[in-house]
């Protein structure tokens, strides 16, 4: 059943750390200017993954567990605090999914939160100590309009993203 109103129920918002899914890999890519909905992406390319690698400006970032549960605490709270409602949550080794309901926000201000929290938090814990984001740029910001979106993003989030990591210590 379709939402009749003119907001959706939730979205899927996904970010990556700096350096882990560069231009050319073989996971494809989009860019600037190929990145609207039903947009081809781009096919491997090993060359311009190579020129992706030589302008990174530093090492990839990874979430080992301590992290993760940094990461994790950040968003727990971002919505606690602002009334959001969390629906999935998945901290992974290398990006984030978070499936939210933001009671008519728009999802990059809570992109933004989320990242800019999880940064605070992994930096108050001793986790982070570079003046630099952990985060690539951006990030996704899925629209989910119907209860079966919802519940085909928790699916995703919660059970589609590879083996289980290790708990948080």
């Amino acid at each position: 059943m379709w939402n009749d109103s003119n907001y959706p129920l939730g979205f899927l918002i996904t970010f990556r750390c700096y350096g882990t899914w560069l231009h050319g890999d073989e996971r494809k890519s989009t860019d600037r200017h190929n990145n609207t909905y039903g947009d081809p992406r781009y096919s491997s390319n090993q060359h311009w993954n190579s020129i992706s690698a030589d302008r990174m400006r530093r090492a990839e970032v990874k979430l080992d567990a301590p992290r993760r549960k940094a990461v994790e605490m950040a968003i727990r709270e971002t919505c606690e605090k602002r009334s959001w409602r969390l629906l999935a949550l998945n901290v992974r080794t290398n990006h984030v999914h978070v499936v939210v309901s933001l009671g008519g926000k728009l999802p990059a201000i809570a992109l933004n939160a989320f990242k800019s929290n999880a940064t605070r938090i992994m930096r108050e814990c001793g986790l982070w100590k570079s003046d630099r984001t952990p985060w690539a740029d951006k990030g996704s910001e899925r629209w989910l309009w119907t209860e079966d979106h919802i519940f085909c993003a928790v699916e995703y989030v919660v059970h589609g993203q590879g083996h289980e990591l290790p708990k948080f210590e």
